[in-house]
């Protein structure tokens, strides 16, 4: 899973942060911003505005975008990762 913000969206309530504060920082504009590995991700709409979620806080982190008053917050899902792709037969 990786989340990003629409920072034009945002209305700075801060409620992100009050449910994954690991993942959601609130800057000096009063607007929140993903993060990853600690640092802010401050590139509004650019790809590196994307921040990977630890699977121990995908939950709050859904949590937090089902809250969110600004709607802003966006989360993309990524297809299960398979060790070992299907193999299918077919009879002819």
């Amino acid at each position: 899973m990786r989340v990003w913000i629409d920072q034009d969206l945002c209305t700075g309530d801060g409620l992100c942060i009050d449910h994954c504060p690991d993942v959601f920082v609130q800057l000096e504009d009063g607007i929140a911003y993903v993060a990853q590995d600690g640092w802010p991700l401050n590139d509004p709409g650019g790809s590196n505005s994307l921040a990977a979620v630890d699977e121990r806080a995908q939950q709050r982190v859904i949590d937090a975008a089902l809250d969110c008053p600004g709607e802003c917050i966006f989360i993309e899902l990524e297809p299960p990762h398979r060790e070992h792709p299907a193999i299918v037969s077919l009879r002819v």
